[in-house]
């Protein structure tokens, strides 16, 4: 959800979750899905809701190419 409101924890949102998805992708460089969504597994527990919403995000921003061959994500960021 990208709409926060006062219930929300900010620390489990979509670009929190970004944001660390995206620091762990800049080190990797390519990230198979699975391991990318383990690694959010491990940083924010219960992040199976939103882990879609935010490679979403990634991909739409232009920092993220998916290929569908290797199922895996690459940093193409700055």
């Amino acid at each position: 959800m990208l709409r926060p409101n006062k219930h929300m924890n900010p620390e489990r949102s979509v670009l929190s979750l970004a944001g660390a998805l995206l620091s762990h992708l800049r080190e990797a460089r390519i990230e198979t899905y699975g391991g990318l969504i383990g690694h959010a597994r491990s940083q924010f527990g219960g992040a199976d809701a939103i882990f879609v919403p935010t490679m979403s995000l990634l991909f739409l921003l232009g920092l993220v190419s998916y290929h569908g061959k290797s199922d895996s994500f690459e940093y193409v960021g700055p």
